[in-house]
Parts: structure tokens; sequence; C-alpha cells
């Protein structure tokens, strides 16, 4: 009986597979529904949208500055808070140990309490992803600037969909789907682009970037490494960052 069982399930499987052959194939040379084809690899996710997905990189969790490097001697210069790094004007930005291509990445990051200035000046820094093509962090509640210089920007060349940044000093979140350029015997073959949620809003869907940032500046893509450092930029205002990691793509 186990044997006849056995043999009949032998059958059945085959007769499946035999099936799902005969439906259309796809462009990418698989057939719909195919059996053969590889599944998913299992990610276990954050018990929130803050928290790292098991096969995510940490590169801050708020205990220390081991995946960072900065400063004249490369140590770190800003404040270790409980939990956070906050911005020490005038050291200069910091850039993860690591370098980084086509990624996903969460940041948190939130602007000073207390508004002191208006425009630009109010909680100013920016995530430079490749340490060449920046996304804006401003605080941009009830503020106005430039807007291809306003939160969630690819600053200097396109404006976010949405303005939906929270009142000074609350927490806030950027997640980047980015996209490095291609080159190819010295000439660009795909230019970059990036998908930004803040605060869980879409406020860029597959934006080209149409070169590196430069301040006033529109300047062409040169030739860079297929992986660079993550860079989080000191513009001279107190801005915090924390839980952040980085999936690679």
């Amino acid at each position: 009986m186990k044997k006849m069982l056995t043999f009949l399930l032998l059958i059945a499987a085959s007769a499946s597979a035999g099936v799902a052959n005969k439906f259309p194939k796809l462009p990418n040379g698989w057939h719909v529904h195919d059996m053969d084809r590889p599944l998913p690899k299992v990610v276990t996710p954050g018990q929130t949208d803050s928290d790292a997905p098991s096969d995510a990189i940490v590169l801050f969790d708020g205990s220390n500055f081991n995946a960072w490097w900065g400063g004249k001697d490369g140590t770190v210069p800003w404040i270790l808070g409980e939990g956070f790094m906050e911005v020490v004007p005038k050291t200069g930005s910091v850039l993860s140990r690591q370098k980084f291509g086509d990624v996903q990445l969460h940041v948190e990051w939130a602007a000073p309490a207390e508004v002191v200035e208006e425009a630009q000046r109010r909680g100013n820094s920016g995530v430079f992803m490749m340490g060449k093509y920046e996304i804006q962090i401003m605080d941009a509640w009830e503020n106005t600037a430039y807007p291809d210089g306003m939160a969630g920007a690819v600053y200097g060349q396109t404006p976010a969909l949405v303005n939906v940044c929270k009142q000074p000093g609350e927490w806030q979140s950027f997640d980047i789907f980015f996209t490095a350029p291609v080159f190819k015997g010295g000439e660009l073959v795909t230019p970059a682009y990036v998908t930004i949620l803040q605060n869980g809003v879409l406020v860029q869907n597959h934006m080209e970037i149409y070169g590196p940032t430069e301040h006033n500046k529109a300047p062409p893509y040169k030739v860079h490494a297929d992986k660079l450092p993550i860079v989080l930029q000191n513009h001279g205002q107190s801005v915090r960052f924390r839980n952040i990691w980085v999936r690679e793509l």
C-alpha cells in the first residue's frame, strides 16, 4: 500500500510539473508558476520599522562609533549620547568605514528642538550616498527655503514630492533605496536612481540623479568606484542621528 501511494504521488508531481511547463514563458526565461524556480531567501524583519532586519548591516545602534570614522585622527568628533549621535559644528562630517553601492538605507534624524534661525540654517544636514549624492536633511516644519534644498530633496536637483516634516526636535526617518551609477570604459552607462520614504511617505519615486552634489553647481558624472562610504554631513547645526542600518541589494 505504501509503495502504491508513493507511486501515485510521483505521478501527480510529474503531471504538475508538466502542466507548469505548459504555462507561458516569461522574458526572464522562467515559466509562469514554475516550481523549479528558487524560493526567496528568508529574512526576519525587525519588530518595528526602525529595527534592522536579519540581513542588515547595523551602522549605528546608539552604543558606539565603531562603524564610522572622521576627524583629523580618524576618530568620530561628534557627541555620543544615549542612543544617538549628535553633530558637533566645525568638526567635519563622518563616513562609514564600510563601502556600499546599491543599498536600502534606514536612518533616523532629529533637527534641534530650539528654532534659532530660518530657512537653510534650521537643522541642515544630509546623507551623501557613496559620499557624492546628497539627500537633504532640514527642519522644514513651517519653514521655507529653495525647493530643491528642503528635506527629502535630492539636493540641488529634485525637490521632495511632499513636505512631511515633523516638528523640531521630533525623530524622523528616511528609508532610502539607492541604485548606484554604472560606468564602463570611462563612460556613464546608467545614472544613479533613488526612491525615498520620509516618515513612511513617498517623497522621491525612482528619481534619476543627474550627477554628484555640489553647492550652486550641476557637475556631470565622473567615473568612480563601484562602492564608496556613506557620509553624514556636518553643516554646522546640531542634528542628531540614530538607528542606522543598511541592506546591500
